[in-house]
């Protein structure tokens, strides 16, 4: 009878999920916010203690988040898997992504193009080891990311084939990644950004280029101290200050001249440039063939450079093409042909499948299959590696956004149709921050972005989540609001270097899978360090 004016006063909530509120809740006096941190908790300790491998850790975590959406915050169970399948929809840019980039790295291997790469990259600055690692990962990764050529695809194999550990070749690309992640898949996570606060790119897009000059130099610091520690982070540090502060003020300087979405193919060019400008003022060799052995001179005679990168040639000139704005390709793919699919009412996921980075990476693909000399035995082998490689990562990726679409639409009823806050986790984590923290909410903005940029993947996921919260959340203590969102997003952006999705990617290019758990161990302390420096930066503007 008790349990039945309960239930009678709780509109929309049933009997079962009173009970395990009062069972788990009231009766034993836990807080909303540990059930809210629950799934979370579940996933660090799977990854990082028990070292699972992260589409398995991210199941589980899934597992546990439906369970608390449902029975803890009230989400009706019908929600919750539609709720599910919208994340996997929503994912798909970067989950097809992640086969497409695994697909051509593979085609690419296989040929022995990416042995020509290599062979080039030895001849650059040769004994230079961070030359070479900043060229290669802050250059090419940034260049690469904003084309949507996943660097965490791409980078690993080159990284085993110039010398470097696994540990090392997933750590590296996944780092890179981070240098200018808002400007990542050409600048989506700030046009998704523009979207949600109704302002224009060029206007919003100031608020993260601001963090680029200090953030990037961050991000590169810290890739010479995981390759080798202090000594090398010294040796390097002139031309690692030199590739971060270029990239960022490239990203400022876009921003001004109203560039953002191609502001990473500029900065990546730009660290590249820079570089070998530094080798060249300073009398250090530029390029030289000593490097070279045998097999490396005998790739060449196969390819020419060019032939060897026309996938990414190829992919370029489609990306310029489809995103200049002075050309109608760009309205057309990523407007009028949008693809709306409506799984949670009232919140269409646009599929744009003629726009998205993935169909491109497929094409410039198959075009290049002339110059790549692919035949009907290179493509069965790659297929053959490529099914192995590609479905574990790509789980993972769409797990992980199921896991932040449970989080972020928790306690809808059954017309989707938050009635009580306090049923939200993301409403249930923020509002705990704010009060913990009261006008120091800022500083823990971008600890909240790379704890859904964690979970999700995505930094443009972790926009999604948070934006609304540090919006109003911004307002009520008198912060600068969009800042502090923008912050939120720069540490979405850091959760790249732990991003369960990312890492497997990385360890699934060369065959490493499972490795990305011990890898995450020693980047989760430097994420933290260089978020702790994106807060500080936060709290000084956001007032």
């Amino acid at each position: 009878m008790k349990v039945t004016m309960v239930v009678s006063s709780k509109k929309g909530f049933s009997a079962n999920i009173i009970i395990f509120r009062a069972i788990t809740g009231a009766s034993m006096n836990i807080p909303p916010i540990l059930f809210a941190l629950l799934p979370i908790t579940l996933i660090l300790i799977l990854l990082v203690w028990r070292r699972t491998p992260a589409d398995i850790a991210g199941l589980a975590g899934w597992i546990c988040t439906l369970v608390i959406v449902w029975l803890y915050f009230g989400t009706p169970l019908k929600n919750t898997l539609l709720i599910s399948l919208s994340g996997v929809v929503a994912s798909l840019p970067i989950t097809i992504m992640v086969a497409t980039s695994l697909l051509q790295i593979t085609i690419m291997k296989e040929t022995g193009a990416i042995d020509r790469v290599v062979a080039f990259i030895k001849t650059i600055a040769p004994g230079n080891q961070v030359a070479q690692i900043l060229i290669l990962n802050i250059g090419f990764g940034t260049l690469l990311a904003a084309l949507g050529a996943t660097p965490v695809s791409i980078l690993p194999p080159i990284m085993i084939a110039l010398g470097y550990s696994s540990f090392v070749a997933i750590a590296l690309p996944s780092l890179g990644y981070d240098a200018l992640c808002t400007y990542a898949l050409l600048g989506i996570p700030v046009v998704v950004f523009s979207n949600f606060v109704g302002l224009p790119v060029q206007e919003v897009g100031g608020f993260f280029a601001r963090f680029m000059p200090v953030i990037s130099t961050c991000i590169a610091l810290a890739m010479l101290w995981l390759v080798g520690g202090w000594k090398l982070l010294w040796r390097g540090l002139i031309p690692t200050i030199l590739s971060g502060t270029t990239a960022g003020f490239i990203a400022i300087g876009m921003n001004a001249l109203g560039l953002v979405t191609i502001t990473g193919i500029a900065a990546g060019l730009g660290v590249v440039v820079v570089m070998l400008l530094y080798l060249k003022l300073t009398g250090q060799t530029l390029q030289a063939r000593n490097q070279l052995s045998e097999s490396d001179l005998a790739v060449e005679k196969k390819f020419s450079l060019p032939a060897a990168i026309s996938p990414w040639i190829i992919l370029t000139a489609l990306a310029l093409l489809v995103n200049a704005p002075f050309l109608p390709f760009f309205d057309l793919t990523f407007s009028r042909l949008s693809m709306p699919v409506e799984i949670i009412p009232g919140a269409p996921e646009k599929i744009r499948l003629f726009w998205q980075a993935y169909f491109w990476i497929l094409i410039s693909t198959f075009l290049a299959f002339p110059f790549l000399k692919v035949n009907k035995t290179i493509l069965k082998n790659s297929l053959s590696k490529w099914i192995k490689r590609a479905p574990r990562p790509m789980l993972a990726s769409a797990v992980f956004f199921a896991i932040a679409y449970l989080i972020n639409h928790s306690g809808k009823n059954t017309d989707w149709v938050l009635i009580e806050a306090s049923t939200n986790m993301v409403y249930v984590i923020a509002d705990a921050a704010s009060r913990l923290f009261g006008k120091f909410y800022p500083a823990v903005a971008p600890f909240l972005g790379l704890l859904s940029g964690f979970i999700s993947g995505s930094e443009t996921s972790a926009i999604a989540m948070l934006t609304g919260i540090h919006l109003s959340t911004a307002e009520k203590i008198g912060s600068v609001g969009l800042l502090v969102a923008a912050a939120s997003g720069i540490g979405g952006g850091l959760a790249s270097v732990i991003s369960p999705a990312k890492l497997q990617n990385a360890a699934a290019s060369i065959d490493r899978i499972g490795e990305e758990s011990q890898v995450i161990r020693v980047t989760v302390v430097i994420s933290l360090v260089i978020t702790a420096v994106a807060a500080v930066m936060t709290i000084l503007w956001a007032y």
